[in-house]
């Protein structure tokens, strides 16, 4: 089925960041695994090139790309590169929307050109030891005093972490006010007391500096909160859909990749004397992913035409993260098994496919949180 979703602004696009794709990451992307990080020059050479916070307007430097089409385009290109290292989409995706719906035109002006540029790496510090998805549950508080708030707790998991200079970080502000007392403080690197911990050991996702953030008494300025006091939750509700339909872009995209070097694997690895895609149960379980995964695409794609009319629903986005985060474990896992010994070879890029794909289904919200939300949606 021909894909219709890109015009040909998109498809231009497509093509300089596949030639930045393939001569800036993928000779080094298995360094950086080892390394444990992604090197800060990548974002550099990313925000000359216009591909960091491309929605932010013209006037604090960016392109001014408000179609999230474009996002997924680089998003998409990562994904089919094996790239899961690269935290583009952390910053484009989840963070910027923050800055440019609830900043202030002076936050703005201080904060967007170095995104833009590739100097300031972003992340979003929501979860904590002790809380995941509920964020109601969260302990790090924020007391406010005469012209700062005295932040204290801690977060983990958290994506960038290492690189980070600038943290949204999820806060009470008012404890005894339960979702209405939790508020956005974006803390910056050199703030006294704000602590980056270790690079988080993860099964998968090598290359990507998952961190733990510590704050210890770290004065925020109140000119350093984002929006509104105790207007958090209803900010991380009305933003969070946009987040996990990006992840289903990953995982769409990631099906794809799987199942193309699975198809070129079975069709040159012989058994018995022909390429194991001969044979009927082998035949039949390519078709079967084939078909999922080209169902799934149309769904996803419409979410983004959606999301890009301003009518993509909380539900619609649980729907699309859920499903296809768990056909990208399924289609994997299977492929992996086409693949036979070798796929258990870290040689083999199916290999590294299997290990980054598991923690699709649980960050951004995991699938049971997913069902519950189409679930109440339904009135239940």
């Amino acid at each position: 089925m021909k894909r219709t979703l890109f015009d040909d602004e998109h498809l231009m696009f497509r093509e300089a960041v596949r030639r930045f794709v393939d001569k800036e990451v993928r000779p080094y992307h298995e360094q950086w695994e080892h390394e444990g990080i992604v090197p800060r020059d990548l974002w550099l050479k990313a925000g000359e090139l216009g591909f960091l916070a491309m929605a932010a307007p013209e006037v604090y430097g960016g392109l001014g790309l408000v179609d999230f089409r474009y996002n997924v385009v680089l998003t998409e290109e990562l994904t089919r590169a094996g790239a899961s290292g690269v935290g583009f989409g952390l910053h484009n995706d989840i963070v910027l929307p923050y800055i440019l719906t609830y900043g202030t035109e002076e936050q703005k002006q201080r904060w967007l050109p170095k995104m833009i540029g590739g100097e300031t790496i972003t992340a979003i510090a929501m979860s904590e030891p002790n809380a995941g998805s509920d964020l109601a549950g969260i302990q790090t508080t924020a007391v406010r005093h005469t012209d700062h708030y005295l932040l204290n707790g801690q977060k983990t998991f958290i994506t960038n972490g290492i690189n980070s200079d600038l943290v949204i970080v999820v806060a009470k502000t008012d404890p005894s006010a339960g979702h209405s007392g939790v508020s956005l403080l974006v803390v910056e690197r050199g703030m006294a007391g704000f602590a980056h911990g270790r690079n988080l050991d993860k099964i998968g996702l090598k290359a990507q500096d998952t961190a733990e953030l510590f704050f210890d008494n770290v004065k925020v300025p109140l000119d350093n909160l984002l929006g509104g006091e105790g207007q958090g939750f209803y900010q991380l509700m009305m933003q969070l859909p946009q987040e996990r339909l990006s992840i289903a872009v990953i995982a769409v995209a990631a099906c794809e990749a799987v199942l193309e070097m699975t198809i070129n694997y079975c069709q040159e690895r012989e058994a018995f004397g022909r390429p194991i895609g001969k044979f009927q149960h082998n035949r039949f379980k390519l078709a079967e992913m084939k078909t999922e995964i080209e169902i799934a695409r149309v769904f996803v794609d419409r979410c983004i035409t959606e999301l890009n009319a301003g009518n993509l629903t909380a539900a619609e986005a649980a729907m699309a993260k859920w499903w296809t985060t768990e056909l990208q474990k399924r289609v994997v896992d299977d492929c992996l098994q086409l693949h036979g010994g070798y796929g258990y070879m870290m040689e083999y890029p199916i290999a590294k496919a299997f290990l980054d794909t598991r923690v699709q289904t649980i960050y951004g919200g995991t699938t049971e949180i997913m069902k519950e939300i189409i679930g109440r949606a339904m009135g239940f």
